[in-house]
């Protein structure tokens, strides 16, 4: 009996700030602008199929998923690929971070398992790459569980979303409409969340209020981001406009982000880093990323952070910036 297996792994991705565009009826040209982190920790897939009756089991080595996000790929890709009909499939899963707590594990879910079915039936790298990207971002869309992370993770590093959309679509998958560009710094990343599960992402995006909030927010904080060459001197740029984001649109004073983030500053004033590091919220988590404010700092007394943090009450992990680039 021919057996056949393939791998995908795909990082996570921390959005700062965003625009919902999502008024189009073709999946691939919803999205949104914005900006955020791409995570070198994120999700692993492993696939395993046999020639027979097609079928899919899932299984979770580690942390909790959804059936229902894995089912949808191999639902969607069975119209790309039809092959994966002749096999019965077995998909091991190892999720790293936290589900609905904004480090966008869905999508890199997603992208991972997409990757993993078409590696295993030996569709060529670039090809299952770009396909896998095109997957994802129509199960974000018909799921409601993102809009940009996956043209974010298309681009690594520290991104900005220039253009709504897949960043891949078409019969050849050549190009966008969606676009991002990335940059990429050898930078420590500390997130932190409470264990309490986050609000599902569908709760913002397809509301009417917060979308309207948001999008306007989203709007004029990429009327600078989205000008100009985008390397490691925006960085100031982007912290600054993150935290004006989340006031703007109020996200900071919903589902307790203002105490998150209150708690979040004075721990590390109590390390005294406040001039060395800075506190961001993940959207649309109830979570926290605490980055350096300047680039050329990668010491900055982590495990005495995650320690203060974890004697309150916040769960942590120390990652960094992935490289796609």
């Amino acid at each position: 009996m021919t057996v056949k297996l393939g791998r995908g792994e795909c990082g996570g991705h921390v959005t700062l700030f965003f625009a919902i565009m999502d008024k189009s009826e073709k999946i691939e040209e919803q999205g949104s602008f914005g900006a955020g982190l791409c995570l070198k920790h994120g999700v692993e897939a492993i696939a395993r199929g046999e020639e027979g009756d097609f079928k899919l089991k899932i299984n979770y080595l580690d942390g909790n998923g959804e059936d229902g996000l894995y089912e949808e790929v191999i639902k969607i890709l069975l119209d790309e690929v039809p092959e994966i009909g002749d096999y019965s499939w077995e998909l091991n899963i190892k999720i790293s971070l936290p589900v609905s707590q904004g480090f966008g594990m869905s999508g890199a879910g997603a992208v991972a398992a997409a990757s993993s079915f078409q590696r295993a039936l030996g569709v060529s790298h670039e090809e299952s790459r770009r396909r896998s990207y095109l997957i994802a971002h129509k199960v974000e869309r018909i799921r409601s569980t993102g809009l940009g992370d996956i043209t974010a993770l298309s681009a690594g590093g520290v991104e900005r979303r220039i253009a709504v959309g897949s960043p891949y679509s078409g019969e050849k998958l050549n190009s966008g409409p969606g676009k991002a560009e990335g940059w990429f710094e050898e930078m420590p990343v500390i997130l932190a969340w409470k264990s309490e599960t986050g609000k599902h992402t569908s709760n913002y995006i397809d509301n009417v209020e917060w979308k309207q909030k948001i999008t306007s927010s989203g709007k004029k904080a990429m009327e600078t981001i989205s000008k100009g060459s985008w390397d490691k001197n925006r960085w100031q740029e982007l912290i600054e406009s993150a935290q004006k984001f989340v006031i703007d649109s109020g996200l900071v004073m919903d589902s307790k982000r203002n105490e998150l983030l209150f708690e979040s500053n004075n721990l590390i004033e109590s390390c005294d880093l406040e001039e060395h590091v800075v506190s961001l919220l993940c959207m649309l988590g109830q979570s926290i990323v605490i980055v350096p404010k300047k680039l050329d700092l990668n010491n900055f007394e982590i495990k005495k952070i995650c320690k203060k943090f974890n004697e309150i009450g916040f769960e942590t992990i120390i990652t960094s910036l992935s490289n796609n680039l």
